[in-house]
């Protein structure tokens, strides 16, 4: 999975634990290890939601100040309204670049 700069330290130190994508499909799986520069990250589940679904809780945990914030990071690959699916992605730090 890949990041923006300015979410990647926080992914590397595992304070940012759940992503928020606007996928075709979903392009990681659950139990899969990705690389987050020289850390790696582990996914936990994936789940299809509307976006107006996410919580509050959810959003904090994505690094993001808002909704609003969040909508717009995820945005990158379309808009995004109240009622489109957005996969979420919960993940967790399992350790440190294993090449």
């Amino acid at each position: 999975m890949e990041f923006s700069r300015e979410l990647r330290d926080r992914v590397m130190s595992g304070d940012i634990t759940v992503s928020f994508r606007l996928w075709r499909r979903a392009r990681v799986k659950e139990g899969g290890r990705y690389q987050v520069g020289p850390a790696l990250i582990e996914v936990d589940s994936v789940e299809l939601l509307p976006f107006s679904s996410i919580t509050e809780a959810d959003v904090r945990r994505s690094g993001e100040q808002d909704r609003e914030s969040l909508r717009q990071r995820a945005a990158h690959a379309g808009p995004i309204a109240d009622d489109t699916l957005v996969y979420r992605v919960e993940f967790h730090l399992a350790g440190p670049q294993t090449r």
